[in-house]
């Protein structure tokens, strides 16, 4: 299984911006799924974004599309998101994950079987 570590969270004003990171090793990272999945107090996880590693497979849940951008770099072996216009409403810890189980972007938490240790971005308002 690939190894995942999540970095680049913090505290940020409401209508600021972070990029999250998340450097894989152990597997051949550009034939993984990669997907952003996040989780509050009390609240089940939620699928953010991913990027699959077929051309054009990306997908974002509806309600944050236009607000952040996934990306991945292959030959660093980095999956990243850029987010802009956070509200507080955002905050939580977010989870990269991956998946050599399909090509294509996956929304589906089950579907992931390598998860990094999350990172927490706080949003003030």
């Amino acid at each position: 299984q690939v190894q995942l570590v999540e970095s680049g969270g913090g505290l940020v004003q409401a209508g600021g911006s972070l990029t999250l990171s998340c450097a894989a090793s152990g597997g051949t990272f550009s034939r993984y799924t990669m997907g952003w999945f996040r989780q509050g107090p009390g609240k089940e996880r939620e699928f953010v974004a991913t990027c699959g590693w077929i051309p054009s497979s990306t997908k974002y849940a509806a309600s944050l599309k236009g607000r952040f951008t996934i990306s991945r770099d292959n030959a660093k072996n980095t999956l990243y998101m850029q987010m802009n216009s956070l509200k507080p409403e955002d905050t939580d810890v977010y989870y990269c994950a991956a998946t050599s189980a399909t090509g294509w972007g996956e929304g589906r938490e089950t579907m992931y079987d390598s998860w990094g240790q999350g990172t927490q971005v706080t949003v003030s308002s």
